[in-house]
């Protein structure tokens, strides 16, 4: 009987979501919709990702990233939100963090929105319906630049 440790795994591969260290990159995602928070994290989570934690609306997000900071390296920021949208929660963070390193969660046709982001700081954007290649794609590049 051939065991484990006999035939190494040439298939095996590091997860994506872990730093040089060996450490999972820690993420706070901010979204109203449980949904696309809990696929989100899915996607993040299969890739050694660590969810720091989750906020459900832009005020949250913004009080959940003062409480983890410095702690987290990436924060996924719904737009539309009730409370505080994520452009203004976006506006609060990278004031409180100019290093933070935010990416914007939108449906299509909100490009204006995007480009406002873009401007105060956010490092990108993902566009929903989510497709996990394209959000693990952004996010490597957002972190690994």
């Amino acid at each position: 009987m051939i065991a484990k440790t006999d035939m190494p795994n040439l298939n095996e591969k590091i997860p994506s979501g872990l730093k040089a260290d060996g450490s999972p990159f820690r993420v706070l995602i901010v979204d109203d919709s449980m949904f696309i928070a809990k696929q989100l994290g899915q996607i993040l989570a299969s890739e050694g990702f660590e969810i720091a934690g989750t906020a459900s609306d832009g005020q949250q997000g913004v009080e959940k990233y003062k409480e983890l900071s410095p702690n987290v390296d990436l924060v996924t920021m719904d737009i539309t939100m009730p409370v505080l949208d994520g452009v203004s929660a976006l506006e609060k963070i990278m004031e409180y963090d100019k290093k933070a390193c935010v990416i914007m969660v939108s449906a299509l046709g909100k490009e204006d929105v995007v480009k406002k982001s873009l401007l105060l700081g956010a490092r990108g954007f993902i566009i929903k319906p989510l497709d996990r290649k394209k959000v693990l794609e952004r996010v490597l590049s957002v972190l690994v630049h």
